[in-house]
């Protein structure tokens, strides 16, 4: 079977590293890139050995050869050129966060069943084995029942930079929080309730956005959850999840580089592979970026689009996530907690 025909909506960073991750994979294969300026876009694609560039997304959307399309834009444009794609005939892989409100979610599902295609948000880190091991052994009662989950992701990003642009979508809650609420869902489910503060960022252009924002989810079955994200902090990748009878420690929770986690139990940490049955490559030493959890992911999608099977994450899954992230958002303003509507529909793996 012929790989898919992957096109690039964009010409950001983090397309080199899904153009690396695709060079090893049979099932997909990045063709294309459409810029806003044409030489540009050029430049990018003989960088990351794409056979065509275009000078416009439009340009690009127009081609016939070209079966899906990456979306890794700007926050704020991502509901719009989304919906663009899917009404081109392109199946599209959205970067997270896939929308900015459920209501925007919803939109783009709508666009997808009309026009007959397969809609993604990209959080690459779900697919990945390491993830699915924690779900498991969550699942299983390895460290009995589930009581506490902790998460955080922080980084150091200069005024200026998009993830602190106002105009483009940006801040804390969205451009990281995304992460560890979709792992706090996935391995407890939808809140109840959530409380949340945060730190306005101040920086010109920044203004309104959340530059560190602190969240308590209250969750099924009496679980609770916590996470803190940030854009001026040091580099924090973490993920905690305690039972009543043990703990378990991810030491990188989102790119899935270390290929291990940690399993307490009875007080004796011990050390598993994330991938124990040697599925997957895990390349840490040589792959900083880990490359391996973008092919993944997007070999998930190329499958779910030849064999025309929905695909492990949809409509639900990502119209939930929305909606809890927005709660969270209003819950920091509004200073007070706040109900998330309830889940359109539980994850299914």
């Amino acid at each position: 079977m012929k790989p898919v025909r992957w096109g690039m909506l964009s010409t950001a960073g983090i397309g080199r590293v899904v153009a690396a991750a695709l060079r090893t994979s049979p099932h997909a294969d990045l063709v294309a890139v459409g810029g806003r300026d044409a030489d540009r876009a050029r430049r990018y694609a003989e960088d990351i050995g794409a056979e065509l560039s275009f000078g416009s997304y439009d340009e690009l959307l127009a081609r016939d050869d070209i079966d899906a399309v990456y979306v890794p834009l700007p926050v704020s444009m991502h509901t719009e050129w989304t919906i663009k794609a899917l009404e081109a005939g392109k199946h599209v892989l959205c970067e997270k966060p896939f929308a900015v409100t459920a209501a925007d979610a919803v939109r783009c599902f709508d666009a997808a069943e009309a026009a007959g295609r397969l809609c993604v948000e990209g959080l690459m880190y779900r697919h990945h084995p390491q993830t699915q091991l924690v779900r498991k052994l969550v699942t299983d009662g390895a460290i009995g029942q589930l009581a506490y989950i902790r998460a955080a992701l922080t980084v150091s990003a200069p005024p200026g930079d998009i993830r602190r642009t106002t105009a483009l979508g940006g801040g804390a809650s969205l451009d990281l929080g995304c992460y560890c609420v979709s792992a706090i869902r996935l391995l407890a489910g939808h809140p109840r309730r959530v409380h949340a503060a945060r730190v306005l960022d101040h920086a010109e252009g920044s203004e309104g956005t959340d530059l560190r924002l602190a969240a308590t989810l209250e969750m099924p079955g009496g679980v609770l959850a916590q996470f803190d994200v940030a854009l001026d902090f040091p580099r924090r990748d973490e993920l905690e999840i305690i039972g009543t009878e043990g703990k378990i420690t991810v030491p990188d929770p989102w790119l899935c580089r270390t290929g291990h986690i940690e399993l307490q139990r009875a007080g004796v940490p011990r050390r598993l592979p994330a991938d124990p049955d040697g599925t997957f490559a895990l390349t840490f030493a040589d792959d900083p970026d880990n490359a391996d959890a973008y092919r993944i992911e997007f070999e998930a999608a190329s499958h779910a689009i030849t064999q025309g099977t929905a695909p492990l994450f949809g409509r639900a899954d990502a119209v939930d996530q929305a909606e809890v992230v927005d709660a969270i958002r209003r819950a920091a303003a509004l200073g007070a907690p706040v109900a998330p509507a309830p889940s359109v529909a539980a994850v299914d793996l």
